[in-house]
């Protein structure tokens, strides 16, 4: 009797890991506020994956909380968002400033901001968060510019994408 529940487990197990297999998506939306001559980008990334990444990373004792957050966790998500989110305005790679950050539910909303863009001609981007540790991991990017909207998939094997607004 026993050889016959091990056997069951054994075939519905696999079913039960398959059905809870969980989704890896950042979601980033960037807008050109050609009034404020800024381009103003809010990324959302799961708060366990995020976390887990920069244990790994930076500090393994690092806890992504709103209560008794270590002083440097800011400092640990701006570098890596320096490393894993480039961005090329007219052909001129630019760095963002990292403005703060809030914990919305389960995610992270990380708040960016590029200045001084007179006008954008074309965009490049490249968005690898979450790539190293996370191989299924998709990002997608939803931007605005020059009142046209667009959506674009970042995944491993498409890490960079080109928008032309000539």
């Amino acid at each position: 009797m026993n050889s016959i529940k091990v056997t069951l487990l054994a075939i519905i197990f696999p079913f039960f890991i398959s059905v809870a297999h969980k989704y890896y998506v950042s979601v980033t939306q960037i807008e050109y506020v050609k009034e404020k001559k800024s381009v103003q980008i809010i990324t959302r990334i799961d708060v366990d994956d995020l976390e887990l990444t920069l244990q790994e990373r930076f500090d393994k004792d690092i806890n992504l909380t709103a209560i008794d957050e270590k002083s440097t966790v800011d400092d640990f998500i701006k570098t890596y968002l320096k490393q894993k989110l480039k961005i090329k305005i007219n052909t001129k790679e630019v760095s963002f400033i990292f403005i703060g950050k809030d914990y919305e539910n389960d995610q992270v909303a990380c708040y960016l901001e590029i200045e001084n863009v007179d006008a954008i001609n074309t965009i490049e981007i490249s968005n690898t968060v979450l790539f190293d540790l996370f191989p299924k991991q998709k990002n997608v990017v939803k931007t605005k510019i020059n009142s046209k909207a667009s959506n674009l998939i970042f995944t491993t094997e498409d890490k960079n994408q080109h928008l032309n607004f000539k």
